[in-house]
Parts: C-alpha cells; structure tokens; sequence
C-alpha cells in the first residue's frame, strides 16, 4: 500500500520512473557494474556478451541497435535501483517505467527476479529489431486531436499514435512511406517535427507479429503479484494483477501513455517523481506535463476503470445490439458523425474494432459512443 512520508513540506509520496529506449549513452552505469559484480556476472551469462563492455565502451558500436540497447537498459535501469534502495533503505509508493522502462517497474514491484526480466527484455528486444519498413517520428505542439485531424485528411490512416509523451508532444509510427509523408504536414506553423532514430513502427499494429510471439514466451513464465502498485503504459492506471501478462504483451502494440500515467500519479497528494537509471529524459517530461496541465484540480485520481472485458466479449455484445448502419462518434478523435459498415470483429487476435463507411478503416469499440 502506499505510504505517506512527512518532511519539512508536508506529507509527500514518491515515485520511481524508469527510462526507456532512447535514453542509453556510452558509458552509463558507470561503476554499478563493479559494485554489483554478480548481477553483472548473472547477466553476461545470459545475453552472451559482457554487458559492462557494451554499455561503457560500444567498441563495435552495437549499444543504438535494439536488440542490444533493451537488454543494456534494463540492466543498467535494474543496478541503479538496487544502489538507490541500498542508499535509502527505503522503497517508493509506486513505480512507471516507459516502454522497456516498465520491465524495471515490475522487477522492483516484484514480479519477477533480475535474472527473468532480463530473458524476458532479450526476447522482447530480439522480436522488435525482427521489425523493419517502420519509422517513428516526434511531433511537437499539437495536441491528439490535430495530429489525428491532419492524419486523416492527408488519408494516413495507418500511422498510429504511438506515445503520449506530453499534451503536446506525441510520437507517431507506421511505414516509412507514411512517416516520410507526414513530416512536410507538420513543419508549418508551431508544428514541430523530428525524425527518431528507430528500424522499426513501435507501438503500433504493426508490431502485431512481435506481440503474438511475445505473448506466447510469456506464458511460460511465472509472474508474482507487484508488491509495490505499478502503473501501465497501456492504460496509464495501475497494473490489475490478472492482466500482467497480457498488458505487457499488449504495450509492444499499444500506445505509450506516458502523460495520462504521471496525470494519474499527480493525482496523489504531494506526489514527488525520481528517475532511476541513465539521464534525465523522463524528467523532463514530468516538468513539461506539469506546466501543460496547471490547474491542480485536474491533479485528482479519477475513479478505476471498470474490468475490461476481452475483445471476442466486446465484439459479440455489440453485434447482438448494434447492426450495421449504426451512427457512432469517436471519443478520442473530432470524425463527425460516422456510419458502420460491417459487424464488429477481432483484430489481430486482441483488439476489437468495427469498419466505418466513407472513413474506409477501423474503429476501436473502446473509442466510439453511439450518436442518439
């Protein structure tokens, strides 16, 4: 449970935030390599390589290339949170990590112990970099809805929305094609662009083939309950203990929701953040989240979110009352008034969606409301 702290200010909580891929320079962990030499030793073993070597030399240059810098950062991620629990002897309240990040998250919630986690970040980052044809690309000062607005008047419908890193700062994937396509879209105006450095459409539908393999690695690992409450990049909300595997599975293909988590967190009174591993990335980003949304009484927990219910649960309760021809609007999105134009269906085996006439693709049932 969490556990309120009193200090000269008042009483505070404490969150740890994990970095992800983007973050990694030569020569992070510094001297953490030494100072937990059989950690380091345990996961030389199981990648193969010396993982000291990779991360403070990168003599063949390896340390940008996913399948090496997943493994790196969970590592280094995973030792500097060892020193800082060794230097405080303390835990925090609650615990995010940012794509790879959120493996440290659950390791220090105690999911899984070290040796796993990182099995489990080998294979993820093995099945990522299997991901070619994709590109990622930062789009600054704009919000969800003129991204999605520009998108779909310029017939980009296959790039996805794939990290909410602020209100006004989402990173976008699909094909290079479309990336490429994007960029002179948002270079007018206070539209910001900016390529990333990245093989592959992360966070996407077209890392579909990724999560189905990983989701089935993954069954045959054991998981404990966290025992400290962990917060989900795909719903920006705790973790619920029976969908561990699943949401892990899903965050491969699902939006990074970086800003609703640190919103939710800011919800807890005098709430402090502490980035644990290499830089300062995530810090950042909790600064500029906190200057976009000001008003603190956006700063309040909001209720749970009701259970979820599986895709194929979704899909037959809305084919048993919806029939084609029903008029919907999104609720992440300004569409208009749209029109269905076949039953609902399982996509890519997880998520549930329904065709709309004249939009020619696919909508969430989770992101539409019927139009009464």
């Amino acid at each position: 449970m969490p556990r309120f702290r009193h200090d000269e200010k008042g009483f505070s909580m404490k969150t740890y935030i994990f970095p992800g891929q983007g973050s990694q320079r030569k020569g992070m962990g510094g001297s953490l390599f030494d100072e937990f030499a059989d950690l380091t030793r345990t996961a030389d073993e199981i990648l193969g390589y010396s993982v000291k070597s990779l991360c403070l030399e990168d003599p063949e240059g390896l340390l940008k290339q996913t399948r090496y810098t997943q493994p790196a950062l969970y590592v280094v991620n995973a030792l500097s949170y060892e020193a800082r629990v060794r230097e405080t002897g303390t835990t925090p309240d609650f615990l995010a990590g940012h794509s790879l990040g959120e493996f440290n998250a659950l390791l220090a919630a105690g999911v899984f112990d070290f040796a796993t986690g990182l099995r489990l970040v080998k294979k993820r980052g093995e099945l990522m970099a299997e991901a070619v044809g994709g590109g990622m690309a930062a789009v600054l000062n704009a919000s969800e809805k003129e991204i999605r607005t520009v998108l779909e008047e310029n017939g980009l419908t296959e790039v996805d929305l794939a990290n909410y890193n602020t209100p006004s700062q989402i990173v976008i994937s699909g094909r290079s094609e479309d990336i490429e396509a994007a960029k002179p879209l948002f270079q007018t105006g206070k539209h910001l662009f900016v390529a990333l450095n990245t093989s592959g459409a992360f966070h996407s539908r077209f890392m579909e083939p990724a999560r189905a393999e990983f989701a089935a690695f993954l069954d045959g690992i054991p998981f404990a309950e966290p025992q400290i409450t962990v917060i989900s990049n795909v719903t920006g909300r705790p973790y619920e203990n029976h969908l561990l595997k699943e949401r892990l599975a899903e965050q491969i293909v699902s939006s990074v929701r970086w800003s609703d988590t640190v919103e939710h967190l800011l919800g807890h009174e005098g709430m402090e953040f502490e980035e644990i591993g290499h830089g300062d990335v995530l810090t950042k980003l909790v600064k500029k989240i906190r200057r976009e949304i000001p008003d603190p009484r956006k700063h309040t927990v909001p209720a749970e979110p009701k259970p979820r219910r599986s895709a194929p649960e979704l899909v037959r309760d809305w084919n048993e009352t919806n029939p084609v021809g029903t008029r919907v609007r999104s609720t992440v999105g300004d569409y208009g008034t749209l029109e269905t134009a076949t039953e609902a269906t399982v996509l890519f085996g997880h998520r549930a969606a329904v065709y709309m006439a004249g939009y020619r693709g696919y909508f969430d049932l989770n992101e539409i409301e019927l139009v009464h």
